[in-house]
């Protein structure tokens, strides 16, 4: 089912995003210095581009954003040079070979979500799936003090999810940009300060 544009989806059009979701990065950005001058960032889940269209926004030619999606479509602006882009699925091991290749990374983000199905609980399972595995490529690629942003939908193991962050990460935060849209159930979780596990 199509959502209906709404005021967030309106502005990300006249700004020249692909998509809404541009403004839960700007606001999360905006209240938390996650995003370091001249950083690498790997973006997991990127399509529409709205994301790493933003962050090479912030960079300002400097660092660079290395995008991962399942589909091809993907729209970022040719007047960023320093923007790659691999169609393929994060779960690969061939594709976590060419994410570590374009590494390490001072910041990972990832707004990917599953393809849902209306039953809540199957939904869940599923984005933690998805989550887990961000979270398993992040502290392969991730540098020390590095940074990680992860969408998750919120489902009742969003404290074990949040455990298993602060084994790799100083601060772990869950923060709900105003952006998401009411009816969403979803969560971004932050990790701060990227720790080697002992």
């Amino acid at each position: 089912m199509k959502r209906k544009a709404d005021f967030y989806t309106h502005k990300a059009k006249a700004q020249g995003y692909p998509a809404r979701s541009v403004f839960k990065l700007q606001e999360i950005l905006g209240k938390y210095p996650l995003l370091k001058k001249g950083a690498r960032v790997l973006d997991l889940g990127a399509a529409p581009g709205s994301f790493s269209q933003f962050l090479l926004e912030r960079l300002k030619g400097k660092g660079s954003v290395f995008a991962v999606d399942l589909s091809a479509e993907i729209t970022v602006p040719a007047r960023f040079p320093n923007f790659g882009f691999l169609q393929g699925d994060i779960f690969s091991s061939s594709v976590l070979d060419r994410i570590t290749s374009h590494g390490p990374y001072d910041l990972v983000v990832s707004d990917a979500a599953p393809a849902t199905t209306g039953n809540r609980l199957v939904d869940t399972s599923h984005s933690l799936d998805i989550a887990r595995r961000v979270l398993e490529i992040a502290v392969q690629v991730i540098t020390e003090h590095g940074n990680l942003v992860v969408k998750l939908f919120q489902g009742g193991d969003e404290r074990e999810f949040m455990g298993e962050m602060r084994t790799f990460f100083k601060q772990v935060k869950g923060f709900k940009p105003q952006a998401s849209r009411k009816e969403s159930f979803e969560t971004f979780y932050l990790g701060f300060d990227f720790k080697s596990p002992a």
